[in-house]
């Protein structure tokens, strides 16, 4: 019987134990026992056995939340890591070796950043950017050695935004991987695999958690593609842990419902912000003003619950609202029930020089508001008595 996602997202488990339980439990166990020498002995001489062995290869609680992003995705396989960016390094990992050349966009967030330019190169592996705002430029940015694509759509912080399919069209083209963060959408408003992505990349600590409790990430795609990918992370040990991936799993079951009052109150915050005095401008996917609302309307379900504007004193402007609000959070995460405002310029994307800030649009005025679950009109008045003079 074919089912709606939503329904996907609660009703995906594990088969459930002789106790009959209705909610999935937690297997905090680290490894698993044998009925016999032999079943042990065939357990480690065939990795393609569906057998657990130990909580760093697989465990019943982490293979839930894999299946119920696979499924969302509408993805064959995928592997839960410990962290978003654990996810990521695996991924570079898996499938670049000395020699080879990764092209991203210029627009990513701060960690991404230093792996590419400061660790790859230890490996031998070369990049280039190219600015989402010109995403023509890819083509004559390819190599012999070009092995992957990479991109954030929406980016972080910028949200900026770039056409999947047509890059999709390069890279299959050229037979080069396309790999698509889609940490700001989740799957509940963006499926890059069905736009021509081959991976797609979750910091599952943001939206899917919802609450900022717990860390996580996610890789997902074709089954080939996955398999060389565990066998990284089941070497090398960015495991999820399994009560890690039981929050996760349960958060999933209100994935759909939270990211629609998410992004149905961001959109109602960024028309209000619109025009007012202290702020140059606001971008948000789904306004009209923003340069790739064609895209956004093409490849997802609504804008996504972060807004961002600039701030039209600059840097003091940016730390006086911070310090000016009574109820948003300030943190660096996003995607809690809470909503947050951070100043990127000088937090997450602080070691980035001024040239290369401004090359991904993060100016020294920029806000980001990701916005909670709270009413939006408690949410606005925060932030407008927070830009009062």
């Amino acid at each position: 019987m074919s089912r709606h996602p939503e329904t996907n997202a609660i009703r995906t488990q594990t088969e459930r134990t002789g106790e009959k339980e209705h909610s999935t439990p937690v297997f905090l166990t680290s490894s698993f026992v044998y009925d016999s020498a032999e079943e042990m002995a065939a357990a480690f001489a065939d990795d393609s056995l569906d057998v657990n062995i130990y909580s760093r290869f697989s465990n019943p609680t982490v293979d839930e939340f894999n299946r119920k992003i696979c499924v969302l995705e509408s993805a064959e396989d995928g592997i839960a890591t410990g962290t978003g960016m654990a996810a990521i390094f695996s991924t570079f990992m898996t499938f670049l070796q000395q020699g080879d050349h990764i092209i991203s966009a210029s627009a990513v967030f701060g960690s991404t950043h230093t792996i590419l330019t400061k660790y790859l190169p230890k490996w031998g592996i070369t990049h280039s950017y190219f600015n989402m705002n010109e995403p023509d430029a890819v083509a004559g940015l390819i190599r012999p050695e070009t092995k992957m694509l990479y991109v954030e759509t929406p980016s972080n912080p910028g949200l900026d935004l770039v056409d999947i399919s047509a890059l999709s069209e390069i890279c299959k083209s050229r037979g080069i991987l396309l790999v698509v963060d889609n940490c700001f959408a989740t799957p509940a408003v963006q499926q890059p695999l069905q736009f021509g992505a081959d991976l797609v990349i979750h910091s599952a600590t943001k939206f899917i958690d919802g609450q900022g409790r717990v860390l996580g990430g996610v890789v997902v795609g074709r089954k080939e593609l996955i398999q060389p990918l565990y066998l990284f992370v089941r070497n090398t040990g960015p495991s999820m842990s399994p009560f890690n991936a039981w929050v996760l799993t349960k958060s999933l079951e209100t994935l759909f419902i939270r990211m629609e009052r998410h992004a149905a109150s961001a959109l109602t915050i960024a028309h209000a912000l619109q025009g007012h005095p202290a702020i140059r401008w606001v971008k948000y996917p789904f306004l009209a003003s923003h340069p790739q609302f064609a895209i956004a309307r093409k490849q997802m379900k609504n804008g996504g619950g972060i807004i961002t504007f600039d701030l039209a004193g600059g840097l003091p402007s940016g730390r006086n609202f911070l310090n000016k609000l009574k109820m948003l959070s300030m943190t660096n995460n996003l995607g809690d029930s809470r909503s947050i405002a951070s100043h990127p310029a000088s937090t997450t994307h602080s070691k980035l020089t001024e040239a290369e800030r401004q090359e991904v649009g993060i100016t020294p005025g920029l806000i980001r508001i990701s916005v909670g679950l709270e009413h939006p009109d408690d949410i606005l008045q925060d932030i407008l008595q927070a830009l009062e003079p």
